[in-house]
């Protein structure tokens, strides 16, 4: 009998052990959980391929995660938990960040963790959104995904390197519509400059500049001139009052998940 009990907690813990680590593991190495069904087979791994490949050079997990529902949860909760239930991020203080994205009304949700609140602030979340979204709302998410992933890589890079971007200090944008303007005024203006040399140099009859030049020398004579003052107008506008660098805000909004951990984040509609 003492055999057999012992033969059946062998094959119980040779069952269990393993499965506990495969458990232990695979969450952390999918990154992209596209349930939604937003990518084709090509594009998921292409998307998956990059967020491997950024996560474990920078050692900071960044995941995206697409869901055709997510019930009665709040976006918030749903990332936030995800996240914490599915063993991402690096280090003890699980450092990365999640992108979600609920179908069924159109949510966006991104949750930052660890070192991932400091290199990616409330600001920072709102111009990750701005250059993101346009792609996503349009339907081209690998797009949408793929500009994600390149900015968390460039954000995480600065902060360690540098400091964090945040209000005040954000990556230059190049409006390609303001370059294009830019360059045709700028052609219209030395095709004025030219055009005027050349009219320069004509030999032509020109209008006087003043009225005086019309009067032939020594046929008026002025006898009395006054320059007579006749009114003022003063506007005044007050002065600007001046504000200090450190009330300027900035940083990261934190919040406590249900399993007890610190996030940041932020989220809409698409």
């Amino acid at each position: 009998m003492k055999k057999k009990l012992f033969c059946l907690m062998l094959v119980l813990i040779a069952i269990l052990i393993p499965s506990g680590v495969i458990m232990a593991k695979e969450p952390h190495d999918v990154r992209l959980v596209d349930e939604a069904g937003l990518l084709s087979g090509d594009e998921q791994e292409k998307i998956r391929g990059k967020l491997d490949s950024v996560s474990e050079k920078q050692k900071f997990e960044i995941v995206i995660v697409t869901m055709d529902s997510i019930g009665a949860s709040y976006p918030e909760d749903f990332a936030d938990d995800y996240y914490d239930y599915h063993n991402y991020g690096y280090n003890d203080s699980r450092d990365g960040i999640l992108l979600l994205v609920s179908m069924e009304d159109r949510d966006w949700h991104i949750s930052t963790t660890g070192y991932g609140v400091t290199a990616v602030t409330d600001a920072g979340i709102e111009y990750l959104s701005d250059r993101f979204l346009p792609d996503l709302s349009n339907g081209n998410y690998a797009a949408a995904f793929d500009t994600f992933i390149d900015d968390c890589d460039r954000f995480v890079t600065h902060a360690r390197n540098d400091k964090p971007y945040d209000e005040g200090n954000m990556p230059k944008t190049y409006n390609a519509l303001l370059i294009v303007g830019g360059s045709v005024l700028a052609g219209l203006i030395i095709a004025i400059i030219v055009v005027s040399v050349f009219m320069g140099q004509l030999k032509s009859v020109r209008a006087r500049k003043t009225a005086a030049e019309y009067i032939v020398t020594g046929s008026m004579k002025v006898e009395d001139s006054r320059d007579i003052y006749l009114y003022s107008n003063v506007t005044k506008r007050a002065r600007p009052k001046q504000t200090s660098s450190s009330s300027s805000g900035g940083g990261s909004r934190t919040h406590r998940s249900s399993s007890g951990r610190s996030h940041g984040g932020g989220g809409g509609k698409f």
